[in-house]
């Protein structure tokens, strides 16, 4: 029986009367008049109400009529009881199901739910719906509940909004007092008896339950008293086999999983589905937008059905079209509360703004208390689809965590006090575990995803809870996090780029950063981030997105920052050094001007510049006036910064280089050598400068006509650089390439063409199989198969490997011009000497149009097409060509260039070839005298040359000089 109220009146009530009609027996007390039995109003249906027990006491007289009791006077004491209700009759339906939205989408999740009801089983079948705010959860949950409610399968439904652990107690008690005679006003003693009501009892009628548990926005709100031991019990519903519990939750904490609770993660709509809604959605009233309109938006809107709703009652509130509302939302100052519509459509709580706000709040009270906010806003600026973890755990971020923790931490609790002249504590520093704590936090509040086994995209975030985050960001702070972000993806960014998914993630996060906020990365220079993009697009091999990038840079810049400012210089020098060979000395010269109108001729910038713009007229063909310009530059840096400073020992390495390359190899080896001693003193043995000089070094000595020295230097290099860098630094792979190459110079071609398939395979896995170098080492393995004797397979490999270049870098990048000149070259070895020619003839006019006529590349094609002109038979035309040749070759690269004295060999024998033997033996008898002074008498050309001057000599009738002249 349910407990008694009582009311107790004072004072004299004037003529109270109390009418107690249809009642029973009943036994007074001394002044009192007792009724029992009351028996009140029928309940729908027909049969009585609930029974009454009515108690008066000290009554005065009154008179009754009508069949009822009167009762006036002094009224001390008036007591009702009233007896427990009746159970409610099956099936019944405790609480409201949300209903449907409009234009309501059937998704996979609800198929999923459906399935796991059909397999049934021994205990509840319990299923978490969970998913980020606005991806439709309730719906879904809704939608089963109608389902099964409509089909029969229920015979009691319990609709709960979870959302705090009083709302579920009294929900409960709710059900408790409607399903098994619970007293509702004792709301936790009614919670406790319809949980246990709900567990079978043996001999009992099955009651087939379901309850929704819409919304938990906590897992401890599912336990009562959670502190007190002696009170504490758990507001999940009890194992059974005929009851089922659907809940829905944003919360990804282990706590709601397992115990045979299935998850099922809710995500947003597929592109179909977010085209059939908006469609839907807008027919129904009576709108029509163009479907790849409505394709778009829902792509900008992310397919999320709660911000999909939103703008299609925004549509058809406002009139707007989808393009237009497109463009309010790619303009970076509207924000979200601003493309709300001005009535919430589908019974929707909270605008799209407002979706996350509670989910943010809640992540700030997980432990690390106070970092989940600060890194939410710094994930807001970085890539949707993938935020590396290095980023947002770095120490750039950390100190962001640090500055704007916004919850006191446990060991804190209150607030620093500003006084004057008081001495601030700085902000306690954030470890990166803590850092990970906050990344943690913020995945259980499904704000983020975030999955540390895949480092390079370990954090994904919705674009809306981005733009919803940066939305509530101040200018100022809007900025300062944006440089932030820039800050941690260049300290995150290596050095060298050893692995490719890394690089292209960094790429996507910058270009994010960029399209978020780019006012930013310029205040108050250019940030240096933008200059590391651009260079990573060149190191990849994406030479024309390096070009584009930095063209744009420079005009950004130069509105920004002026066309005189440092950063305007900086970009111009990187746009000049990606543009390559065709337009790089050009722009040098001009950035060359530029620079010493504003900072001077001694400025290191200046004189960076003058080196660079002498790399480049060497890259095009003037060895010697890059060599001359390496020499006067060397003079400035001695004076300007010193004869051991590291600038000044580089233009020393660039100067050997350019003597090397315009012919003087013994020279330029004996320059290397004294540099290597210098570097070694001042830099140290192990200084990537250092071991770049050994490269050289060992070049120059193959070079010089000892390749199997060269080999050896190789060797000895590699082993220190794979020690110092590492087995897949960059510049130990190109060593291993440098080694295999003179092995087959010194006549090991099946070694040589052993050793590039070795490194390819280790080329494609450390930089990616598209890497410029990785190509390279391609062309490299085809040419060493041909030397090792399959000439038609070198051909078939360098037409994958041309076709591959022409797709990555472009059919007039050098390399792939270079790559033509080599298949043709191999075609004709295998035989097709017609086909060679005239790829040849193709390629001399690229190149021309390309590099300019005077190129060394140019000259080789045509050195080339000259060769296999006398090879199909026109040993006439061979020797005009080469004739032309060579007077081109002397007049632009001089006379005792390699280049030119090969030229020289090549156009004796044709002349030879053609008919007259004695102009070839007088033709190679001089130059046989020039190799000996240019290279020497023990050089490998020279000795080729000696040995086909005897073969004229001979052919020419001279048998006795022949013979003497052989090596």
């Amino acid at each position: 029986m349910a407990k008694a109220t009582s009311r107790r009146a004072r004072g004299r009530v004037p003529e109270p009367s109390v009418a107690v009609a249809d009642t029973g027996s009943a036994e007074a007390a001394a002044d009192e008049t007792a009724v029992t039995g009351y028996r009140g109003p029928t309940r729908e249906g027909g049969g009585p109400g609930p029974a009454a027990l009515v108690r008066l006491s000290r009554t005065g007289d009154v008179t009754a009529s009508g069949g009822s009791t009167a009762i006036s006077g002094y009224v001390h004491t008036l007591t009702v009881q009233h007896a427990p209700r009746e159970p409610a009759a099956w099936p019944h339906q405790v609480g409201v199901v949300p209903s449907a939205a409009r234009s309501f989408r059937r998704r996979a999740e609800a198929d999923r739910l459906r399935a796991a009801v059909a397999g049934g089983g021994t205990a509840v079948l319990c299923q978490v719906l969970t998913g980020m705010g606005g991806v439709g959860k309730t719906q879904l949950a809704a939608d089963h509940a109608r389902s099964a409610w409509d089909e029969g399968a229920l015979d009691v439904l319990v609709w709960v909004t979870a959302s705090a652990r009083s709302s579920v107690v009294g929900a409960y008690a709710q059900a408790g007092a409607e399903l098994c005679r619970a007293d509702p006003g004792d709301p936790e003693r009614a919670a406790k008896e319809f949980l246990a009501w709900l567990a079978p009892k043996p001999g009992q009628r099955p009651c087939r339950w379901l309850i929704v548990l819409d919304d938990v926005a906590d897992p401890g709100d599912l336990v009562v008293h959670p502190d007190d031991p002696g009170r504490r019990y758990s507001l999940w519903p009890p194992a059974g086999p005929y009851g089922r519990v659907l809940l829905t939750t944003r919360r990804r904490d282990a706590a709601l999983f397992g115990q045979g609770r299935r998850r099922i993660q809710v995500g947003v709509f597929t592109p179909r589905e977010s085209l059939a809604y908006l469609t839907a959605s807008l027919d129904a009233q009576e709108r029509s937008e163009p479907a790849e309109q409505l394709t778009a938006l829902a792509c900008d809107l992310g397919h999320l059905p709660l911000a999909l709703a939103q703008a299609a009652a925004y549509l058809v509130d406002s009139g707007q079209t989808a393009a237009a509302y497109r463009r309010l939302l790619a303009d970076r100052a509207t924000r979200l509360t601003d493309l709300a519509p001005d009535a919430l459509p589908d019974d929707h709580a909270a605008t799209l703004a407002a979706a996350w706000s509670l989910s943010v709040d809640r992540a700030d009270t997980l432990r690390p208390a106070g970092l989940a906010r600060p890194m939410l806003h710094l994930a807001a600026f970085l890539d949707a689809n993938g935020i590396p973890h290095d980023v947002l755990t770095g120490p750039e971020a950390r100190s962001h965590l640090a500055a704007h923790r916004t919850t006191a931490g446990p060991e804190r609790t209150r607030r620093p006090r500003w006084w004057p002249r008081k001495r601030q504590r700085p902000a306690a520093p954030v470890t990166p575990e803590e850092a990970f704590g906050a990344l943690r936090a913020l995945d259980r509040l499904s704000l983020v995803d975030h999955t540390p086994g895949t480092p390079h995209q370990a954090v994904r975030v919705h674009q809306l809870v981005q733009r919803a985050a940066r939305d509530t960001l101040t200018p100022d702070r809007h900025d300062q996090t944006a440089r932030t972000a820039a800050d941690a993806l260049e300290a995150a960014w290596p050095d060298v780029e050893r692995d490719i998914d890394l690089a292209q993630s960094l790429r996507a996060n910058t270009d994010a950063l960029m399209r978020h906020a780019a006012e930013a990365l310029y205040q108050p220079d250019a940030h240096a981030l933008l200059f590391r993009l651009g260079r990573s697009f060149g190191e990849a091999g994406q030479l024309a997105a390096a070009v584009d990038h930095f063209e744009c840079l420079a005009h950004i810049t130069a509105h920004r920052l002026g066309p005189d400012h440092p950063g305007t210089l900086t970009t111009r020098n990187n746009l000049a050094s990606w543009r390559g060979e065709a337009g790089a000395a050009q722009a040098f010269a001009e950035l060359l001007a530029d620079r010493v109108r504003v900072l001077g001729p001694d400025h290191p910038d200046t004189l960076t510049t003058r080196n660079n713009l002498a790399s480049w007229r060497g890259e095009a063909g003037d060895a010697a006036g890059a060599a001359q310009a390496f020499a006067e530059l060397l003079a400035d840096r001695v004076r300007v910064l010193g004869p051991d400073h590291p600038d000044t020992l580089t233009t020393r390495n660039n100067l050997a280089t350019r003597r090397e390359k315009a012919g003087d190899a013994v020279g330029a080896a004996r320059a290397f050598a004294e540099l290597l001693a210098d570097q070694a003193r001042v830099l140290g043995p192990d200084h990537p400068d250092t071991l770049t000089t050994r490269n050289n070094l060992a070049s120059c000595t193959g070079e010089a006509g000892d390749a199997a020295g060269a080999a050896r230097a190789f060797a000895e290099l590699l082993a220190d650089q794979a020690r110092v860098l590492g087995p897949d630094h960059p510049d130990t792979l190109t060593t291993r390439g440098n080694l295999a190459s003179w092995r087959g110079e010194a006549g090991d071609a099946a070694g040589a063409a052993q050793a590039f398939a070795e490194l390819l395979a280790d080329q494609t896995r450390v930089l990616g199989p598209d890497h410029p170098r990785t190509l390279t080492g391609r062309n490299n393995l085809a040419y060493w198969r041909g030397e090792a004797g399959d000439a038609a397979g070198a051909a078939h490999a360098f037409t994958e490997v041309l076709a591959d270049q022409v797709r990555v870098l472009g059919p007039d990048h050098p390399d792939t011009l270079a790559t033509r000149n080599n298949l043709a070259s191999w075609r004709a070895e295998a035989g097709d000497a017609v086909g060679a020619a005239q790829a040849f003839a193709e390629l001399l006019a690229d190149q021309v149009r390309v590099l300019g006529p005077d190129h060394p590349r140019t000259f080789t094609t045509r050195n080339n097409l000259a060769s296999w002109r006398g090879e199909a038979g026109d040993a006439a035309g061979a020797a005009q060509a080469f004739a032309g040749l060579l007077a081109d070759q002397a007049r632009v690269l001089g006379p005792d260039h390699p280049d030119t004295l090969t030229t020289r060999n090549n156009l004796a024998y044709w002349r030879g070839e053609a008919g007259d033997a004695a102009s070839a033996a007088q033709a190679f008898a001089e130059l046989l005298a020039d190799q000996v002074r240019a290279l020497g008498p023990d050089h490998p050309r020279t000795l080729t040359t000696r040995n086909n001057l005897a073969h004229w000599q001979e052919r020419a009738g001279d048998v006795a000089g022949a013979a003497d002249g052989r090596p």
